[in-house]
C-alpha cells in the first residue's frame, strides 16, 4: 500500500468485512471440505485493467488463517489482461474458501477504480489538467479507494472535512439567509482558516467566480459550467487561483474540458459508481 493508509485503519477494514461474512461461520465449507486437505489457488483477472489492493488481499488470506502462503505475481498499478495470474495462494482449501469473498471484493473493487480513473488520466495526456477524486465515497472505505484513485494516476482531493476549506452551494445559502455574500464567506474563511489550509469556493457563474478572484480564494471549483465559461473564467483568473472543473465530467468531454486550461477536474463517479475489475479464484489440486 502507501504511507497514506495506516495499518490500524487497514487492520480495522479487514476485521469489519471478516466479520460481517464469517461471523456465524461458514457452514458450507465446515460440512464438505476436510479440515486437513490443501490446495493452491490461483487469482486470475478476467479483464483487461489496473490493479489495486493485492497487498490488502494477502492481508485478509493470512488474517483468516497465518499458514497461508500468499505470493504477489504482480504490484498494484501492473496493467493486467484477461487470464493473466495475479497472485498464488497456497494452504488449507477450508481457509482459501472462507477468504476467498471478502479478497475478492477488495481486490476488483478498487481495482475497478484504479481502471477507472486510469481512463480518464490518459483521456487528458499532454493538458496540465490533473484528475482528482471527491468525497463521494463508500463509507468506511474512503481511505482504500482514494489509494486505488492514486494507483490509477489520479490525486486526492480532501480526504475529509478537515483537509481543507470549502465552501460549498449550501453554505452559501446559509450565509445569505444571513445577509452575508460570496465574497465575505470567502474573506470570513481566509481570516478563520489555519495558514497551511487553502480556501476553496464553489461557483456557478463567471460573476461568481470574479467575486470569489476579488475577495481572494485560492481554489475556485467551476460548477456545472459549459466549456465557454471555464474558457472565460480561464482568462478572467490568469492564474491568480488554482481552477477545478466539477460536475457532468465523463470519458466523452473530460479531454475538452481540460483543453479549456482548468487545473483540475474532479469527477465523483471515480468512486461512487465504478464497475468493479472481475477477478476471479480457482483452485487446483496435484
Amino acid at each position: 500500500m502507501d504511507e497514506i493508509l495506516q495499518e490500524t485503519q487497514v487492520e480495522e477494514i479487514i476485521d469489519r468485512a471478516l466479520a460481517e461474512d464469517l461471523g456465524q461461520g461458514d457452514v458450507t465449507t465446515e460440512a464438505l471440505i476436510p479440515a486437513d486437505q490443501e490446495g493452491i489457488a490461483h487469482l486470475v483477472a478476467k479483464g483487461a485493467g489496473i490493479l489495486a489492493g493485492l497487498g490488502l488481499t494477502t492481508k485478509v488470506f493470512q488474517k483468516v488463517d497465518a499458514e497461508l502462503k500468499v505470493e504477489e505475481l504482480v504490484s498494484d498499478g501492473t496493467k493486467v489482461t484477461s487470464g493473466d495470474r495475479v497472485a498464488v495462494v497456497r494452504g488449507k482449501v477450508s481457509s482459501i474458501l472462507r477468504a476467498e469473498r471478502v479478497a475478492l471484493n477488495f481486490l476488483q473493487h478498487l481495482s475497478g477504480i484504479a481502471t477507472e480513473t486510469a481512463r480518464y488520466v490518459d483521456a487528458v495526456s499532454g493538458t496540465k489538467a490533473l484528475i482528482m477524486d471527491t468525497r463521494k465515497t463508500i463509507p468506511g472505505l474512503r481511505m482504500l479507494e482514494k489509494y486505488a484513485v492514486r494507483v490509477g494516476g489520479g490525486k486526492n482531493h480532501r480526504l475529509n472535512l478537515g483537509d481543507s476549506i470549502l465552501i460549498k452551494d449550501n453554505h452559501l445559502v446559509a450565509l445569505r439567509s444571513r445577509g452575508v455574500g460570496l465574497g465575505e464567506a470567502v474573506r470570513k474563511a481566509r481570516k478563520q482558516a489555519p495558514e497551511r489550509l487553502k480556501v476553496e469556493v464553489e461557483v456557478e457563474s463567471i460573476d461568481q467566480a470574479e467575486e470569489a478572484l476579488f475577495a481572494g480564494a485560492e481554489v475556485i471549483m467551476l460548477d456545472n459550467m459549459s466549456l465557454e465559461e471555464m474558457q472565460q473564467v480561464v482568462e478572467l483568473a490568469q492564474g491568480r487561483a488554482m481552477l477545478e472543473a466539477s460536475g457532468g465530467i465523463t470519458l466523452e468531454n473530460v479531454r475538452a474540458v481540460a483543453e479549456t486550461g482548468v487545473d483540475l477536474i474532479s469527477i465523483g463517479a471515480l468512486t461512487h459508481s465504478v464497475k468493479a475489475l472481475d477477478i476471479s479464484l480457482e483452485i487446483e489440486f496435484g
